[in-house]
């Protein structure tokens, strides 16, 4: 089954103000024909090392499709790079050469000089018709290794792909299909994970298994490559069953789903309603569950009480408890998420506080409180990290200790 490499082309790529999104929407197209992403490479503006990489890549996969530097100016490298790899000449197309004039006269504009760079094709090249810019791509077969050379902006690069390269590639791509399947965890380190999991995706070689860590929580990823779409679920759905049940359930997602979003179908599937006190968090939670559409359908609103002051005023944390166990403890967090959920009459109320850092002793120290129709409580935890991750992992924390009790509580 044939493997693909992408070529990102541009300088611009390697500093930190410009990100290739292009390769991002290519491995999900040829994820979609079966194909796999097996190599992605960004290039600066230098005509050596691009043929380098075209050479490489053809020697390693059978399709190799580069973006970018198809446009008018001397660092415009990709048609030169492509035809010194191939041992092919450029050749001057007039007729592309008059389109690209035509496009310029249709906004009023003449054409320049330099434009007629790209009229030049690679000799035998196909040409890809782009009606969104003045940049043609071009289709190149090469003794059994496609090429498809494809201009930087991402709305041609789309277009042709879609209507120029996809009817192609599906005449010469044999049946194949690729599943995946995407398992998401919290409160499980990444490697006791594996080490629990390891022995059974072990014996699926023809599976490729990828454990992520991800702002507090892992993700499994599980991906087959087959002749046909049944026998991939098929394969994927053997090698999940059977992990599954060795994560139980601490699994809450099984279709990429995020955590905040698991919440909110569950609390929308109960007909009930949440609000959030937030303290060291500073609205993070209340932030990741209104970026779910339609969270309005179940959260009523939070509170951001960073100071001692606001815990008293808006949330009716007495101040001598505060006094007498500190603004960061059990009692004052249990009584957080008493206070949101009376405030606010929420049916369930979620808070956090703690020490996120990066100065003091105590960094990592949070506080979780929840409070439900059947009573509140407060959880310690000492979660690892910097200002941003103790935060991120609060909030984690939170949320699963939310979807654990509508779990366990019945619906309305």
């Amino acid at each position: 089954m044939p493997d693909a490499e992408i070529i990102a082309i541009g300088s611009e790529l390697l500093t930190p103000q410009r990100l290739d999104t292009n390769s991002l929407y290519l491995t999900d197209q040829l994820n979609a024909l079966g194909v796999e992403v097996v190599r992605k490479t960004v290039v600066g503006d230098e005509r050596e090392r691009l043929t380098d990489s075209i050479l490489g890549a053809m020697a390693r996969s059978q399709i190799v499709v580069l973006t970018g530097g198809l446009g008018p100016t001397e660092d415009d490298l990709t048609r030169d790079a492509v035809a010194s790899a191939l041992g092919r000449t450029l050749v001057f197309d007039q007729q592309i050469c008059d389109q690209i004039e035509a496009r310029f006269r249709s906004f009023g504009r003449k054409m320049s000089e330099i434009n007629r760079r790209q009229a030049y094709l690679v000799s035998g090249a196909e040409v890809l018709v782009n009606d969104r810019g003045t940049a043609p791509g071009q289709w190149i077969d090469h003794s059994g290794v496609v090429l498809m050379l494809l201009p930087g902006p991402p709305n041609e690069l789309k277009a042709m792909f879609e209507h120029q390269c996809l009817p192609r590639l599906g005449k010469v791509l044999p049946a194949q299909a690729i599943r995946t399947r995407h398992l998401r965890c919290v409160g499980i380190p990444e490697s006791d994970l594996d080490q629990l999991i390891s022995p059974v995706y072990k014996q699926y070689p023809s599976v490729a298994t990828t454990i992520l860590a991800v702002s507090g929580e892992i993700h499994v990823h599980l991906r087959a490559r087959c002749p046909n779409a049944n026998d991939a679920e098929a394969l994927v759905a053997e090698v999940a069953g059977r992990i599954e049940p060795l994560i139980g359930d601490r699994i809450y997602s099984r279709n990429g789903d995020s955590l905040e979003k698991v919440i909110g179908d569950l609390l929308r599937s109960r007909h009930a309603t949440l609000s959030v006190a937030e303290s060291a968090t500073g609205g993070l939670l209340g932030g990741r569950i209104t970026a779910v559409p339609s969270a309005s359908d179940y959260f009523v609103g939070g509170f951001v009480t960073y100071s001692d002051e606001m815990k008293t005023k808006l949330l009716g944390v007495p101040a001598e408890m505060i006094a007498g166990h500190t603004a960061v403890s059990e009692p004052v967090a249990q009584a957080m998420a008493e206070g949101a959920r009376a405030r606010t009459g929420a049916d369930y109320a979620l808070s956090i506080t703690g020490y996120a850092g990066p100065d003091g002793e105590k960094i990592g120290l949070m506080f979780i409180g929840l409070a439900t129709p059947d009573g509140s409580e407060a959880r310690r935890v000492q979660l690892p990290g910097d200002r941003e991750r103790v935060r991120m992992f609060s909030t984690n924390t939170a949320l699963d200790l939310l979807r654990r009790k509508l779990l366990a509580a019945p619906g309305k």
